[in-house]
């Protein structure tokens, strides 16, 4: 509890809070009486998600792939809460299909969003966390460590924000700022629903042994996520049990392999497996911000 007491009047920062997990995170952090930085592409569902949280939270509509903005964006946060003491990157999209189809616009865009995003917002906040010897929490994926077909874009980008907050944490080791990981399974977000309503998606998915395909709520995963914080984890599980997994990394992708030969051809004889484009909500919130969706989409 001691540790949960410290952060009370502090500020966290969370990114891609509008919805999902990074709403979910942001009531956690509240709960530990924490000023509250919400940052989003949405306006209006930011100033939504602050009205539920009991202290002092601030909407910044900031696209974090866009570096000028973030930077003045991260200064707006400290003149107006403090230098951040918690900064969540949670920002994040994802697009299914075979690559050989791939729209490489999507297919870069998720890369940008979630690799290069992270990256902006260490860099952005960075001063502040340096100032309040901090933590910065990368939020990835079992995707870091168990790569699916058809998610490709995904995939390679949750296993590249591994390894930049890897790298990031030995280098910021001395400086007493603590980088964390936050492996997250399935999560009942709009993202993956969305991915369930894609024929191909929900039946990879279904392939998949039954604890492995197992969905879990928002706050039962936030929850798992904001005790990381509180201990400063370099290492978080949600579920817990996914600790177990990584001694067997090196044979996941043998075992992924060897079910995909099987799977694949008979998902593929029941039609053409077509590209999804940018899934959920949050997907077509940043497709209209790149112009690419109209606004009623």
């Amino acid at each position: 509890m001691g540790r949960i007491h410290a952060l009370r009047g502090r500020t966290a920062v969370v990114t891609g809070a509008a919805r999902g997990l990074g709403a979910g995170l942001a009531r956690e952090m509240a709960r530990r009486g924490m000023r509250i930085a919400l940052l989003g592409l949405e306006e209006e569902r930011l100033q939504q998600a602050a009205r539920d949280l009991p202290v002092d939270t601030r909407c910044y509509e900031v696209d974090v792939t866009d570096e000028e903005a973030m930077r003045r964006t991260a200064g707006e946060v400290t003149d107006d809460l403090g230098a951040p003491s918690v900064v969540i990157a949670n920002a994040g999209i994802a697009e299914g299909g075979p690559f050989v189809l791939a729209d490489m616009a999507s297919w870069r865009r998720v890369v940008e969003v979630n690799l290069v995003g992270s990256a902006l917002t260490a860099s952005s906040f960075l001063p502040g966390l340096l100032a309040s010897r901090g933590y910065f929490l990368q939020i990835a994926s079992t995707a870091a460590f168990g790569s699916a077909p058809l998610m490709s874009a995904y995939c390679a980008s949750k296993a590249g924000v591994e390894s930049f907050a890897q790298s990031l944490r030995a280098e910021l080791a001395s400086r007493q700022v603590g980088v964390g990981i936050a492996y997250v399974h399935w999560t009942d977000t709009d993202m993956i629903r969305d991915a369930d309503r894609h024929t191909v998606l929900r039946e990879l998915r279904a392939h998949m042994p039954p604890g492995a395909r197992r969905t879990y709520p928002v706050p039962r995963v936030a929850a798992w996520v904001a005790r990381g914080v509180d201990h400063r984890s370099a290492t978080v599980y949600a579920p817990p049990r996914l600790r177990l997994v990584q001694p067997l990394r090196p044979l996941l992708p043998l075992a992924v392999t060897a079910v995909s030969r099987r799977a694949m051809p008979r998902l593929t004889e029941r039609g053409p497996v077509e590209p999804t484009g940018l899934l959920g909500a949050g997907g077509r919130a940043d497709e209209r911000v790149q112009g690419r969706a109209p606004l009623h989409g």
